[in-house]
């Protein structure tokens, strides 16, 4: 079994999450879990922030949209292919 896992680094969520999210909308059908982690409270949202993929698909795509994320200003994207036995 082989799994591919994005992990993407967000340095200015308030900046960059709108055109973060038109990538990973456009790729949709490929992202099976989408995990989004950020430390703040009502009162002091941060500014940094994580997203983790499990993603599906054909392997071209798959860099496409890690090129794509990494693209972007601010956004910081890496790539995991794990396998099991």
């Amino acid at each position: 079994m082989q799994k591919t896992v994005v992990a993407i680094l967000v340095s200015h969520r308030n900046q960059a999450a709108a055109n973060v999210q038109k990538v990973l909308t456009g790729w949709g059908c490929m992202i099976k879990t989408r995990l989004g982690i950020h430390e703040g409270t009502l009162d002091n949202c941060s500014e940094k922030g994580l997203i983790i993929l499990d993603l599906v698909g054909e392997e071209e795509k798959k860099e496409e949209l890690v090129r794509k994320l990494n693209a972007l200003s601010g956004v910081s994207a890496k790539r995991v292919d794990l396998e099991l036995d």
